[in-house]
Formats: structure tokens, sequence, C-alpha cells
């Protein structure tokens, strides 16, 4: 017989805990407001003290990927805690366990996935990203009947859900996919010249990728619409990885340059590299990278040269109120140098999924499908305003909406931003999209006027 996990009697807390205070000064109970205010009244002032829910997370901890995956399993920690701090789900505390996937195939990502279920019963998988096909921890939420929400950023679990929706109901994709890099950065370039900010020297840009499905999908959703944009794609290259010597390539943009370098392999060390080699002799080119610059490494390897790149993200903390405040929580935790943009990922994944539970009554265990589809049911019909901007899911793909390419509401997609590092000893300044910039665009100090 399936148990249900919904609590009927919370405990109720005393009044001196009424005013609690979340570490890092997230707020009082008196002053909460938002989203978290929600989750606290739904909990009835309840303390977390009852039979805990566990919770895990399967991410890269080891090997290439391993300074997002330490930031991964932090962002749930703290979420974790702060949700906990304000009365967990209806009064049941959350309980975290982690599993590595190293250098995340998919067979390793469903070993690392069945084991949270076998080992821990974990009533969600809550990720960031795993590299792979995007389409094979959704197999184990399917036969577990558990809530997965993860940050793959791959089409693959928009077309895996979208195949069989009555299978994949549980899995949740909680940013938009990364087709929608392509279109966004070209209309991006249509802003930047339309606002008079800059003007191409040629028609002409080059696309440079790694072998990857993630790169791939990004660099081929530029070039089947960069003509639209009146863009001639002059360069379009694959490169090994680790990509540490760009000589080859940078010798081909040098003898045609072209008005922009568009490079969707996004792994910090290779790009640190690119930036170095590409500052020696540079063209007059804006130079766009895939993800890889927020990562503090990029700075540390590139220094100088790192001035001036511009990159994007479809998920990152915003440099706004709620964003500015849960960096400072994030790094008097995790330390000054912690890379809060990727913890912002499951972080906020644990909201929606911990919000949406506490609304549909509480969670189930592995097998109690139908308590989990009510938990499912109540995270598709959410707009949650969080860390990472508006997460609302898309009906029947499980994933999140982008702003501005895919809908012109702010308040009902997750921005897609574009960052510039104008000085590397500093944090990067988010110049796009309106409403959310904090900094102008400046043009690349190579680029003459």
């Amino acid at each position: 017989m399936k148990r249900s996990s919904k609590l009927t009697t919370p405990n109720v807390i005393a009044g001196s805990r009424r005013n609690f205070l979340i570490k890092g000064g997230l707020a009082t109970a008196a002053t909460l407001t938002g989203m978290p205010a929600m989750l606290l009244a739904m909990n009835n002032e309840a303390r977390a003290e009852g039979d805990p829910i566990p919770v895990g997370q399967c991410g890269p901890t080891t090997d290439f990927a391993a300074p997002d995956g330490i930031e991964f399993k932090n962002g749930l920690t703290l979420a974790c805690e702060e949700i906990n701090a304000l009365g967990g789900i209806l009064g049941r505390p959350l309980e975290p366990s982690f599993e590595d996937t190293a250098q995340m195939g998919d067979a390793t990502n469903v070993q690392a996935a069945q084991r949270l279920v076998d080992r821990h019963g974990v009533h969600a998988i809550l990720n960031g990203y795993n590299i792979g096909s995007g389409a094979a921890i959704q197999e184990v939420a399917a036969d577990n009947g558990i809530i997965y929400v993860h940050y793959d950023t791959t089409i693959g679990h928009n077309n895996l859900v979208k195949s069989n929706p009555d299978r994949y109901w549980g899995s949740f994709q909680g940013d938009p996919a990364e087709y929608w890099y392509g279109p966004g950065f070209l209309k991006f370039l249509q802003g930047l010249e339309e606002n008079g900010e800059w003007k191409r020297k040629n028609n002409k840009m080059a696309v440079i990728l790694s072998a990857g499905v993630y790169a791939s999908n990004i660099a081929n959703a530029v070039k089947e619409q960069a003509k639209s944009y009146g863009w001639d794609i002059s360069l379009f290259e694959t490169v090994s990885v680790p990509a540490s010597e760009w000589g080859p390539t940078l010798a081909k943009i040098r003898q045609d340059p072209p008005a922009v370098i568009c490079i969707t392999h996004f792994l910090p060390a290779d790009l640190g590299q690119f930036a170095l080699q590409f500052a020696s002799n540079p063209t007059p080119s804006l130079v766009y990278m895939q993800y890889g610059p927020s990562i503090p490494a990029f700075r540390d390897i590139a220094k100088q040269a790192a001035n001036g790149i511009i990159y994007a993200t479809v998920v990152g903390a915003l440099q706004d109120e709620i964003g500015t405040a849960f960096e400072k929580r994030y790094k008097e935790k995790f330390g000054p140098n912690a890379g809060h943009n990727s913890g912002a990922q499951p972080y906020d994944g644990a909201y929606v999924w911990a919000t949406a539970a506490a609304l549909a009554g509480g969670t189930g265990e592995p097998g109690n499908n139908d308590q989990n589809r009510k938990v499912a049911a109540r995270m598709s019909s959410m707009i949650w305003r969080g860390v990472t901007g508006t997460t609302r899911f898309m009906p029947l793909e499980n994933a999140a909406y982008t702003y501005p390419t895919q809908v012109n509401d702010s308040s009902l997609g997750m921005p897609h931003q574009f960052l510039q590092i104008q000085d590397y000893t500093k944090g990067p300044g988010l110049i796009a999209p309106a409403p959310y910039g904090t900094t102008k665009f400046m043009m690349p100090p190579w680029i003459k006027a």
C-alpha cells in the first residue's frame, strides 16, 4: 500500500520563532515577500521537525565539470537549509543526498540517479546539468514515479516529454533549451545595431563549435537563422576538445576577418586560452562565447584579454534585488569565490518543487505516482519569480519559456541574459535584456572607433 507523505497536523512554532532569520539575511517572517512567503504561509508556521523528506542530486562533483558540480551541490544545500527554516514542506524537513556523475555519460547519469532512488528513496531529483543526451535520467524518474528537475538546457528534453507526456509527466527542465541561444544571440546583435551601440563592419560571422550535441545545436540554430538577420556564415568550424591550441582556427579568422566571432563551445579553460591567443593579434570582431566566461576560472586564465568579451546564459542569477541578495547569502556560506550563478540553478529548482509540493498537500515517495502527479500538476501551473527570473513551464514539454525571444513579457519567461566582462578583476555587467540590464554595452578595447 502506498503511503502518502501529506502532513495533516503540523507542529506550530512558538512566538519567539515568528521572526526567524535565514542565514545571510534573506528575511524575517515579518518582512518576507514573494514565493518564499507563500511557502511559509502554507506551512502555517510549522517547525521542520517531522519525518525527513529525502531529496537527491546527481552531478559532476569530480572530473572536468567539477567546478560546476560542486556549485550545484552548494545550491541545493542552501535551498534545503532555507526551506527547512521556512518550515520545510508542511513541517517535514528536506534531507539531501548526492551522487557523482563524473564524466556524465548517459549510463553513468542513470546509474547515479538510480542509486538516489535505491539507497535513499528520494522523492525528487534536483539537478544542475549533466552532459549527455539530456533524455536519460527522465527514464529513472518515469520508472519510479518521482519528480525530476534539471538544467541540462537541451532540446532533447523538450522532444522527449512531448513524445510521451503521460510517461514523462514528472520531468521538468528548469531553463529554456539550448536551441534558444541561437536566435536569441541574433536578436541581441540586432538590438545593438538598432540602438546605435555598435555597427557591423561587414556581414560575416564566424561560428566555432565543439562536437557535442549542446554546442552543435546552438551553432546550427545560428547558422539556420543567420540570413534572416543579414549575416553570412564565413567560417563554420568544429574544434576538438580540449581546445587549448587555437592557432589554426585563429589563422582562418585573421585571413578573412568577420564582424562577429560566435563560439558555442563552453568549457572555461578552453575559452580562456582562446581569449589569450586572440588578444595577441585581434581582428575587429565582436567576440561572443557560450557560458564558459561565467565561471571564475575563465577570468583567472584570460585576465586582461577577457575585457570586452560578451557571453550569455539562459539561466543565471540576475543582478537585481533578489539576485544580489542570493549572491550575498551564497558567498557568505561558501566563500567569496563561489560560483553563485551555477548554484542558482538547483536552488531555484528546489524552491519551485517544494512550493508545488506544499500546494499539492505533500510529496510522494518512489512509486507514489498519484501524489507526485499532483505535485507535477502544480509545477506545470505555477509562475515562479526566483533568483534566475521567471520560471514558467511550456505545456506538454515541461521546459521553461525564454524571454524575449520566445515571449515578449518579462514576467512570463526566463531572461536570456547577455553579459560583458569590462574589468576582469570584477564581476561581469548585465547588458541585456531590458528591464534587467544593469550595465551599458562597452565597445571591446581591440575594436577602434
